[in-house]
């Protein structure tokens, strides 16, 4: 309990896995409803919706691993510190 209210842990890395599992859920609805959208079938509308899926759940794992290591270094330098 004393990390946690000093700051010693970081409560955050362990929220980034739920953001992850949100932002891929939101991700897939959006790329969902681009796809049908409209009035009626659209291939333009049905490939834009796929690339949003696909390039949409790529740019949320890049975001959350880019969060995950800023929290790896911060360990790390904590680690250094108390040595």
């Amino acid at each position: 309990m004393k990390d946690l209210l000093f700051f010693d842990k970081m409560l955050t890395p362990k929220f980034i896995t739920v953001i992850y599992w949100l932002l891929l859920v939101g991700v897939v609805i959006g790329g969902i409803g681009i796809m049908f959208a409209g009035y009626g079938f659209s291939f333009s509308a049905f490939f834009s919706g796929l690339m949003t899926i696909v390039f949409g759940a790529i740019l949320a794992r890049i975001w959350c691993e880019l969060m995950i290591v800023l929290f790896k270094m911060n360990e790390a330098l904590q680690d250094l510190r108390h040595k």
